[in-house]
């Protein structure tokens, strides 16, 4: 059994971490919020009052962050992790970031004598909670099998990308599609409706035919005909608006930068930026559905819930 350090326990880490207790190893974690190393600690996670203290006696130091500036803050700041870690200690970062911030990240730990490898997850809160997650692994192909090895009780499948920040580009073209299928499931949805098919039937017809995808299947904007739709509990975020927005934001950005023409996914940060703007960035993605419908009459959307 292994130890872990894990530095990030919010709505990925908590189950995440979890799973990993469950399997047997041991996790000593950090959050800023007390509420989340509370809950993580309810879990079995040893709790840490600083990174130092998280990195001290560890195999494996996983870190799942919001946003690259907090991955570059946990790794050079005074107590961070290139200060406080023994270079042995194989550093993993799952968040999902900006290709500088990965390439960062590798090249600084290079420099200090750590191993460092990016691997983005796929597969959500509910993947995290069952241990399904989809890991893209990016790194020295040694440091990358070691990796898929530790990450085993969080995945269902986890991939050998390639090199370095191979994992974070696989993240960000794969999330840029979803996304886009996102668009799909909300308009597709609200079309069936209007052209008078029972929502059910629709659905079970997309299942078997060329209209699935994993948006349809698990973020489907329609209440009561799967358990994961956001559209059963008014919309409140499975994955909040804010953070597909990032996501898409990061992948476009990327395309741009290798001279790449990305319409649908400016179609789809453009409907984001939408419910950002309308302060529904805490809501699900899926409430873009709202954008479809003239009369903004959302089946399982209360307006009046609106900020």
């Amino acid at each position: 059994m292994a130890v872990y350090g894990w530095i990030g326990l919010g709505n990925m880490g908590v189950p995440m971490t979890a799973n990993l207790v469950a399997a047997g190893h041991t996790v000593q974690g950090y959050d800023l919020d007390p509420e989340s190393l509370d809950q993580a600690e309810a879990n079995g996670v040893r709790p840490m009052k600083s990174i130092s203290e998280v990195v001290q006696g560890v195999e494996v130091v996983f870190t799942m962050l919001p946003k690259g500036e907090h991955v570059r803050s946990v790794f050079e700041d005074p107590g961070g992790i290139l200060d406080s870690a023994s270079t042995d200690t194989l550093l993993v970062d799952s968040s999902t970031v900006d290709l500088e911030t990965s390439r960062w990240c590798h090249d600084q730990a290079a420099e200090r004598g750590f191993t460092f490898v990016d691997a983005p997850v796929s597969g959500g809160v509910s993947g995290a909670a069952a241990g399904t997650l989809a890991f893209m692994i990016g790194g020295h192909n040694e440091d990358a099998t070691r990796t898929k090895a530790l990450v085993e009780p969080m995945a269902g499948k986890a991939f050998v990308a390639g090199g370095a920040t191979t994992g974070i580009a696989a993240k960000l073209a794969n999330n840029m599609m979803l996304n886009i299928s996102l668009l799909a499931a909300a308009e597709g949805s609200q079309l069936a409706k209007e052209l008078g098919l029972d929502a059910k039937v629709f659905w079970d017809i997309t299942s078997a035919s060329s209209g699935q995808s994993w948006a349809q299947q698990t973020w489907y904007p329609v209440p009561d005909i799967i358990d994961s739709s956001a559209a059963n509990n008014n919309f409140e975020a499975t994955f909040s608006a804010d953070l597909a927005n990032k996501d898409v934001n990061l992948a476009v950005e990327a395309g741009e930068a290798a001279g790449l023409n990305l319409p649908a996914a400016q179609l789809a940060r453009s409907q984001l930026q939408h419910l950002i703007e309308e302060g529904l960035g805490g809501k699900d993605c899926s409430l873009i559905t709202k954008y479809v419908r003239n009369d903004e009459a959302l089946e399982g959307y209360i307006q009046r819930n609106e900020p």
